[in-house]
């Protein structure tokens, strides 16, 4: 039971990440904040989105997210604006453009690359002719006997 409780803890964990005194009036608002902080990465935890995190940093975003559209910022515009802070990273699904296209490609290249690979190995494999085993020599035998019986 004691168990079952702590596993039921720690998965409700993130709904307790965004503090009271952190939502904001406006249902409307609330909830558009609330989305937009699922598409943005907590710094600390990495691969957490703000609105799941517990840490400091990830509340002092979703304060500066509510800030920014409750002063009348569009949900590009306060993306925006924390991406210009913070870069990049911050999002959780970046984007295609620039050089992370290269990125977007590179485990399907690898991919394609690694199976191309297995496939020439495979093939090369089965058309590699046998190696044929060469009987040795009676000097050779011979001095293989003296070596044993040593």
């Amino acid at each position: 039971m004691k168990r079952l409780i702590l596993i039921l803890t720690l998965l409700a964990a993130p709904l307790w990440a965004v503090q009271p005194d952190e939502v904001l009036d406006d249902p409307l608002l609330e909830s558009r904040a609330r989305e937009l902080s699922k598409e943005l990465r907590c710094l600390v935890c990495r691969n957490e989105s703000i609105d799941e995190s517990n840490a400091d940093l990830a509340r002092d975003l979703r304060i500066l997210l509510r800030e920014r559209l409750v002063a009348g910022d569009s949900d590009t515009q306060a993306i925006d604006y924390i991406v210009d802070r913070y870069g990049e990273y911050v999002l959780l699904k970046p984007t295609t453009s620039g050089a992370n296209w290269m990125l977007w490609l590179a485990g399907p290249l690898m991919l394609v690359t690694a199976a191309a690979m297995g496939w020439a190995f495979v093939r090369n494999r089965s058309t590699a002719t046998a190696s044929v085993e060469v009987a040795l020599s009676t000097d050779e035998q011979e001095r293989l006997r003296r070596i044993l019986e040593e």
